[in-house]
């Protein structure tokens, strides 16, 4: 007999999971859907176990600053075990028991299983099925995409699954892709020994994000070791005995023992796309970008929208859907969702970049400087990074920041406030910035840009 609940939840990861605690002691019924590890990607094998890797390698990278700043020899011996044995204690190693609890705690019922919405209002697990009274959420997330290039279905390649709780070190690694995913892993392993490759099929890095930010990032990405081939896309990748060989465009041959394909991520559109939902461009479930609505009844939330892939925004999603099942008129904000990706130096943003503005029709005014040049970028002996900040000229607001230095994840709440509330910029250029910390840097950015609008 089919089971009813006021909500069907397909999915347990942080959407799930904020869904839960929203409506807890709510009087909704609702059932969480998860067909792996509740906690979902971010904590498994994302966010968690990949920054712990990259921090591992921060800290030979600090050791070996030690040489210019304080110290005569530094010398240290790598000891992967012990790096690969802390990073999978922090993905829980692969142990979803208490996030289980927890979830159940809220009195969300827990059903294990690959899921499939089979009409607007019925989930199948296995031989169940969950009927929902009130509403199907849809927070299933998305999974690693990857090319039809030739020969890659032969290779057995690593996704961020495998690269962010490794059990080797590989001596020569090839990453396919330079965005987010494969600018931190492709750093991370190079400071813990590898010789890394990345390639790039466009022509910059991180395409996501403003220009700036890519090239102030390659160089930083080069005094690792790390070498990046921009603009020249891999056509065929084949094995030769324990090698894998990747051919470019070009005509350039490259060679390693492990090959990171980290081109992107694509929906998990199998469990949902038998019951008729509207897609995007991309495949991405289509949802109001407000009420998050895929049509009456049935809401998105998360990587699953297409909106963003990030931890933070799955979260906020669920603390939405949970706030409108319970009656309220909840809409999401997307004006400024932050973005960081967590390379030394940090890449952190929030808004719009400047061609996206001017394609909008905005009057925009730019302000440019490197943090580098500050006190604290010399007291750090930081150098080559950059600050741009973007204004609507006619509004007087600022609707987008990119910076590259250290601690931009830190520095951005700042500008991440301002884009939200349109504080006005020259409201922005009169608050006092402590000297002589990095954020310091906003103080003459902001002032700049603060004569340029109206």
């Amino acid at each position: 007999m089919p089971q009813e609940f006021d909500v069907v939840c397909l999915g347990g990861g942080v959407a799930g999971e904020a869904i839960a605690g929203g409506l807890h002691r709510s009087g909704l019924s609702l059932a969480v859907v998860e067909r792996e590890l509740v906690g979902g990607e971010c904590a498994y094998w994302g966010c968690v176990p990949s920054k712990t890797l990259l921090r591992s390698g921060e800290t030979l990278e600090e050791a070996g600053r030690a040489r210019t700043l304080a110290a005569s020899r530094v010398e240290w011996d790598v000891d992967f075990p012990k790096v690969s044995k802390r990073v999978l204690w922090m993905a829980r190693d692969l142990d979803d028991s208490r996030a289980a609890a927890a979830l159940m705690k809220t009195g969300a019922r827990l059903f294990r299983g690959t899921g499939s919405l089979i009409d607007l209002r019925t989930v199948e697990v296995g031989d169940q099925q969950l009927v929902a009274r009130k509403a199907v959420v849809i927070a299933n997330g998305g999974t690693a995409a990857v090319p039809p290039i030739e020969g890659l279905s032969k290779i057995d390649y690593w996704t961020n699954r495998q690269a962010a709780i490794p059990r080797e070190l590989p001596n020569r690694l090839l990453v396919l892709g330079g965005g987010a995913i494969g600018v931190e892993l492709a750093q991370g392993f190079a400071r813990l020994g590898s010789k890394v490759t990345i390639v790039e099929a466009g022509p910059r890095l991180l395409p996501m994000e403003e220009p700036e930010a890519g090239a102030a990032l390659l160089p930083h990405l080069q005094a690792d070791g790390v070498d990046v081939h921009l603009g020249d896309p891999c056509v065929a990748a084949e094995k030769h005995d324990d090698a894998v060989v990747l051919h470019l465009k070009s005509g350039a041959v490259l060679s390693g023992v492990r090959l990171l394909v980290a081109t992107g991520r694509r929906p998990n559109f199998e469990a949902w796309k038998p019951a008729g939902l509207a897609q995007t461009e991309r495949g991405w479930l289509k949802v109001d970008p407000e009420t998050l609505l895929a049509r009456d009844g049935i809401y998105g939330a998360g990587d699953v929208t297409g909106i963003g892939g990030f931890t933070h925004l799955a979260y906020y999603h669920g603390q939405i859907v949970a706030r409108r099942l319970r009656g309220e008129d909840a809409r999401a904000d997307h004006s400024a969702v932050p973005r960081v990706t967590y390379t030394d130096p940090e890449v952190a943003s929030v808004g719009w970049s400047e061609q996206f503005a001017r394609d909008r029709g905005l009057e925009v005014v730019v302000s440019t400087t490197d943090p580098g040049e500050a006190a604290r970028g010399y007291i750090a002996d930081f150098h080559e990074g950059t600050l741009k900040l973007v204004a609507d000229r006619t509004r007087g607001v600022l609707v987008g920041a990119t910076l590259v230095t250290p601690r931009g994840g830190e520095i951005l709440g700042e500008l991440i406030l301002a884009v939200k509330t349109r504080t006005p910029v020259r409201e922005l250029a009169d608050v006092i910035h402590p000297y002589p910390a990095f954020n310091r840097v906003l103080g003459a950015a902001l002032g700049e840009l603060a004569e340029k609008v109206t």
